[in-house]
């Protein structure tokens, strides 16, 4: 099985600056692997970094040690060290991210939100609006809704927005932050088979779930970062 995702001896501290310069150390010492159609989840109690991870990983926070492997095509790039155009052309083709927040430009449409990622990839705009449409549905997210952005929703019809939208395009790794959070138990289903599909297609996922049934269903393995938090060392 081909590894997406490699993080060797990674470590992150917080520098206060506004409370001279207070060095707030994170997590230290991680280091595990992904392969490809497998899943992922980092457990621990909260404030033990698994949030921290995720953001190194999409290149949100800077990783201060250790190396963020990741397999682009027949490359592999260190996020750790890649310039941020690197980083950015990661996000369009090899990386998504899921989280549990919709951040969108105002007065976009729910359709035009969810298609916008498989466009940038090259597909037709109405073949990716059919998708997203059909993405849409079965999410259970309104047809009415289809039209209106997501600002005007619930924060269940935003996530569902937000899950369709970091499902829809082809990355060979995704990140999922708690993406059942706000879900009731027809949608986490809908989820679950999601993932399930992803990993048929052999793409790799690491995520953060403190939904338990859920995360028996769907993690191959779960990574403890207990053992990596710097704040118990």
């Amino acid at each position: 099985m081909r590894t997406r995702l490699c993080l060797n001896d990674v470590g992150k501290t917080f520098t206060m600056h506004l409370q001279g310069g207070l060095a707030i150390p994170v997590v230290a010492g991680v280091s595990f692997a992904v392969d490809a159609g497998e899943c992922v989840v980092l457990g621990g109690p909260s404030g033990a970094g698994k949030s921290s991870i995720l953001k190194m990983i999409y290149g949100n926070y800077r990783c201060e040690r250790g190396q963020i492997l990741v397999t682009e095509d027949e490359k592999i790039v260190n996020i750790a060290s890649a310039a941020p155009r690197q980083v950015l052309a990661l996000r369009q083709k090899t990386i998504g991210y899921v989280s549990q927040f919709l951040r969108v430009i105002p007065r976009v449409s729910a359709e035009n939100v969810v298609a916008e990622p498989l466009i940038a990839q090259g597909t037709g705009e109405a073949a990716a609006r059919k998708v997203a449409r059909d993405l849409l549905a079965r999410l259970n997210v309104p047809e009415a809704l289809w039209g209106l952005p997501p600002a005007t929703f619930s924060g269940g019809e935003q996530q569902r927005v937000n899950i369709a939208r970091g499902f829809i395009a082809h990355y060979p790794l995704l990140l999922l932050d708690e993406p059942t959070a706000s879900l009731d138990a027809a949608n986490r289903a809908v989820v679950i088979d999601l993932v399930n599909e992803k990993k048929q297609q052999g793409v790799a996922m690491l995520g953060i779930l403190h939904d338990l049934d859920v995360r028996e269903v769907i993690a191959d393995r779960v990574v403890d970062v207990s053992g990596f938090s710097a704040r118990a060392a």
